[in-house]
């Protein structure tokens, strides 16, 4: 039998050939850029993606996946011999993903065991329960065994991240409380935090540098941290906070991954983050 199969969503900001090979299946989001439609940006790397991005002030826009997306998903792993499913999706409380894996879920009942995890996170706070799932399930675990891992490493998740802009979380509709920042982006560098599987406001700084010190910090007094992760939607200076975070955590096991089309349609261009879990 194969085993525990895991399936996401493309909100986790995870490298598709590195989860292809690991045979971990990842459901796309439609994204939509202006005229171009979710068949054409499906195609497109992070790269290309903020390159166009950057050629037009269109902001894209976003959809969930339906449940037959995610019915396919599970009814690959089982025609390839699963024992059981475990998909792992970005917060119920920005997306109606969750409903929707949820929904081909329950169509299956009977079938193959699934169990669908709402992470209540985003980018690569939901991609690293995931790779901590795969990681269970690569060493033989239960589905049960499997499901505890993720959950028990996502109890432990923190997101921060810093914007250049809030036009497109706020256009977007994703902004929380983080409202009461619309409007001082000017004079401030904003540091937001995903709390509760929404977008809050943690704190307020004044300059660039200085958020990107602060996430760098954050980090540091956590304590001791199992696996990090920097985010960023084509930022100049991601090297520069990886500099920060390395005096303090082994530079090879930093995790440096874009922000991908799903989460950058709400962040903006030059957003930069980090996702970690503690001990």
């Amino acid at each position: 039998m194969a085993g525990i199969r895991l399936v996401t969503d493309s909100a986790a900001d995870l490298d598709p050939k590195d989860m292809a090979a690991r045979k971990v299946a990842i459901v796309q989001l439609d994204v939509r850029l202006g005229d171009t439609p979710p068949a054409v940006t499906r195609d497109w790397s992070p790269e290309e993606f903020w390159q166009h991005c950057a050629e037009t002030d269109v902001l894209p826009e976003t959809s969930a996946p339906s449940p037959g997306a995610f019915q396919e998903a599970f009814t690959a792993a089982r025609s390839d011999g699963a024992d059981g499913v475990v998909c792992v999706t970005l917060s119920s409380r920005l997306s109606a993903t969750y409903q929707a894996a949820a929904a081909a879920a329950e169509a299956m009942s009977g079938e193959l065991p699934i169990v669908v995890i709402d992470s209540l996170s985003v980018t690569m706070g939901e991609g690293l329960a995931v790779l901590t799932g795969l990681e269970a399930a690569e060493a033989g675990s239960t589905l049960d065994q499997v499901e505890a891992a993720i959950r028990h490493a996502l109890a432990k998740t923190y997101v921060y991240g810093t914007f250049d802009t809030l036009d497109n979380l706020r256009k977007g509709g994703r902004v929380g409380s983080a409202q009461a920042l619309i409007g001082s982006l000017l004079s401030i560098k904003p540091v937001i935090e995903i709390r509760d599987g929404v977008v809050e406001p943690e704190s307020r700084q004044r300059t660039r540098t200085r958020s990107l010190e602060y996430l760098a910090d954050k980090v540091k007094q956590a304590g001791p941290v199992e696996q990090l992760a920097v985010i960023h939607a084509a930022a100049p200076d991601v090297e520069v906070l990886v500099d920060r975070l390395a005096e303090g955590f082994d530079r090879a096991k930093i995790l440096v991954s874009y922000i991908g089309p799903v989460i950058g349609t709400h962040s903006g261009p030059g957003a930069i983050g980090v996702c970690y879990q503690v001990a």
